[in-house]
C-alpha cells in the first residue's frame, strides 16, 4: 500500500519558519493570527496534493458539493492549531487558552494502576492540549511517540522551543523492535505513553476498517503492543472548537487488551473497528479538525472532477 503520508516533502522554508515564530512569540496571539489567511491561500495554491486531500475528505464526511472556500476554511483551521502549538510548547502552559476535560477521570484511574499508560491518539484535533495533563498529574512523565524525521524542520522548532519536551521524545523512525523496547521501557517506569495509531510505516501489517462509510487501513502495530504488554488503552481527541477553546475528550478504551488464541486477527479487527467508529464519531463533530493531508482511503482517486477544476481555477484567479 503506498504511504502517501510519509512521502509528502515538508513545506516551508527553515529560515523563514524560525523567523515566524520569533515574531508569533513577539507580538502575540491575536496580530499573528491575522498573517494565517496569506500564508494558508499560498499554500492552497502551492500544495496541490493536500488541497485534493482536502476536498475529497469533505466530500466523503458531509456528502455536500465542496467549494474551494471549504478548502481554505480547513487548511485556515489547520494553521490556527499549528499557531496554537508554539505557544502551548513555547509558554509551556495553558494562560489563555479555555481546555475543557471530559473523561480525565478514566485516564486518572487507569495512572493509578501503575503498569503505564497508552494514550492513543488520532488525525482529529491535536496532541498538543495535553500540556493540561502537566498540570492534572504532574508527578507522571510523559512520553510523546514522534517520527522525528518526517518534519525536520518542525523538530528541530520543537527542540528550539521546548527541549525538555523534546528530549523524551520516542524516535518512530527507529526500527519497530527498537521504538517497542523504548515504549515498554517506558511504561515500565509507569509513564504515559502517547502516540498517533492511523498511520501505517511502509512494511507495516494493517487491516481495513470501515470508516466514513468506505474501507481504509490502519496500523496493527499499536493494537499488538498493547495486547502484548497488557497496560491500559486511552484515546485522546483533543478537539479545537474556535477561538481559544479546545476539549480534551479522554476514553478508556480497555484496561488490557486480550487477544484469543485462535482468534487473533478476528480479535485485531474487532478491536480496529471499534477505534474507527469512535474516531468517525468525534470526525462528523468536528469535520474542520481531520488533519491528515492525503489520501486516507488509499484509492487513487482522479484529482478532481470538472466541477472541482473550475473552483480551483477560481481560487487562482481571486487570488
Amino acid at each position: 500500500m503506498k504511504q502517501q503520508w510519509i512521502e509528502r516533502p515538508e513545506g516551508g522554508n527553515e529560515l523563514l519558519l524560525r523567523g515566524f515564530i520569533g515574531f508569533a512569540l513577539w507580538v502575540g496571539r491575536r496580530v499573528t493570527r491575522c498573517l494565517l489567511l496569506p500564508i494558508t491561500l499560498y499554500f492552497v495554491l502551492r500544495r496541490g496534493p493536500e488541497r485534493r486531500a482536502s476536498r475529497h475528505y469533505l466530500q466523503r464526511v458531509t456528502g455536500q458539493r465542496v467549494y474551494w472556500w471549504h478548502v481554505c476554511k480547513h487548511l485556515l483551521q489547520y494553521a490556527m492549531v499549528g499557531l496554537d502549538r508554539v505557544y502551548l510548547l513555547a509558554e509551556n502552559s495553558l494562560q489563555g487558552f479555555d481546555v475543557r476535560t471530559h473523561g480525565v477521570d478514566q485516564l486518572l484511574d487507569a495512572i493509578d494502576q501503575q503498569r503505564g499508560v497508552l494514550l492513543f491518539g488520532s488525525p482529529v484535533g491535536r496532541f498538543d492540549a495535553l500540556r493540561v495533563f502537566s498540570q492534572l498529574r504532574p508527578d507522571v512523565q510523559l512520553r510523546v511517540v514522534l517520527d522525528l524525521e518526517q518534519t525536520p524542520m518542525m523538530t528541530r522548532a520543537l527542540n528550539y522551543l521546548n527541549p525538555t519536551l523534546a528530549g523524551g521524545i520516542i524516535n518512530a523512525r527507529k526500527a519497530g523492535t527498537q521504538t517497542a523496547l523504548a515504549i515498554k521501557e517506558a511504561l515500565d517506569q509507569t509513564a504515559v505513553v502517547t502516540l498517533l495509531v492511523d498511520r501505517a510505516r511502509p512494511g507495516n501489517s494493517v487491516l481495513s476498517a470501515d470508516f466514513l462509510g468506505q474501507p481504509a487501513a490502519f496500523p496493527t502495530a499499536p493494537w499488538l503492543l498493547a495486547a502484548a504488554l497488557k497496560v491500559p488503552v486511552v484515546l485522546c481527541f483533543g478537539l479545537y472548537r474556535g477561538g481559544s477553546r479546545y476539549d480534551l475528550h479522554f476514553e478508556l478504551f480497555a484496561d488490557a487488551l486480550t487477544l484469543q488464541r485462535g482468534r487473533r486477527e478476528a480479535d485485531l479487527q474487532q478491536i480496529i473497528q471499534r477505534y474507527a467508529g469512535r474516531l468517525e464519531q468525534h470526525t462528523r463533530q468536528v469535520p474542520y479538525n481531520w488533519f491528515n493531508f492525503y489520501d486516507f482511503w488509499q484509492k487513487n482517486e482522479p484529482p478532481a472532477d470538472a466541477v472541482a477544476a473550475a473552483d480551483e481555477q477560481q481560487l487562482v484567479r481571486r487570488t
